[in-house]
């Protein structure tokens, strides 16, 4: 037993086990949790606002470069006017909510995971509890709500960029038709693209939170593993989207299959 606890696995095991009951301790504090809504309000600023130009120019270059290699390849066979519906569906779905979680990740995750890391090596999330103050509902989750609200509306706002910008590429630069390409990706993409995009984005908001509060409360002392937390709360929060993306795709559309 103490061979297997001492073995990545173990490792990987205990660490799964312990931010499951930081997770399910941060479910319970939502309701009983009272609003700080100075704190509250800074976190979605933080995340938010904050993340808006990383986004902004994700989608936009996102946008154009799969429309224009949409088109080099529909013109093959002479579907140029369905090039802007394959990047709405595709923005949508997949690519707006997965790109706009791993730069939330690489953004507002390192920061909470180095700024709760510092808290704890300069021992003030001990001096928090010597004030009765619980470091969960202090912490975790502001950040929870923040990320929550923030990541659907990042994604709506990437996923806007990207099809203007596609637009914008298809037209003026690739000389396809505007009423025919537009007509076919208002035809193409659904209320249900939309509503899979926002579930994604929501759930991956989850994700960024609870694993970057997770890494920073547990974070080894000293420098060193206040920069190994920091990193390694990047580097769990964008493998733990891109995994999760692969079954909230096979989970949603079952049910919209069902629907």
């Amino acid at each position: 037993m103490n061979f297997l606890a001492s073995t990545w696995v173990g490792i990987w095991l205990t660490g799964l086990g312990r931010i499951a009951m930081l997770t399910r301790e941060t479910v319970l504090s939502l309701f009983t949790f009272k609003a700080r809504w100075r704190d509250l309000l800074y976190q979605m600023y933080f995340i938010g606002i904050k993340s808006q130009s990383v986004v902004i120019v994700t989608g936009a270059f996102t946008g154009m470069v799969l429309g224009a290699q949409t088109y080099f390849q529909f013109h093959k066979v002479k579907m140029d006017t369905a090039t802007l519906a394959v990047v709405s569906v595709s923005m949508c779905d997949e690519l707006g909510p997965v790109l706009t979680a791993l730069m939330v990740a690489g953004r507002v995750g390192a920061a909470i995971a180095a700024e709760i890391g510092t808290m704890r090596v300069t021992e003030q999330i001990d001096a928090l509890r010597t004030l009765a103050t619980h470091p969960v509902d202090y912490l975790v989750v502001p950040r929870l709500l923040a990320a929550h609200a923030a990541l659907p509306l990042l994604t709506l706002e990437a996923i806007a960029v990207g099809i203007g910008s596609c637009y914008v590429v298809g037209v003026y630069l690739l000389g396809i038709d505007p009423a025919f390409l537009w007509d076919n990706a208002l035809k193409y993409t659904h209320d249900v693209d939309i509503v899979i995009g926002f579930s994604k984005a929501f759930i991956f908001g989850g994700i960024i939170a609870m694993i970057s509060c997770y890494k920073g409360m547990t974070c080894p002392m000293g420098a060193e593993g206040v920069g190994k937390a920091t990193t390694e709360a990047v580097v769990y929060s964008s493998i733990t989207i891109l995994i999760s993306n692969f079954f909230l795709t096979l989970i949603i559309g079952k049910l919209v299959g069902l629907l």
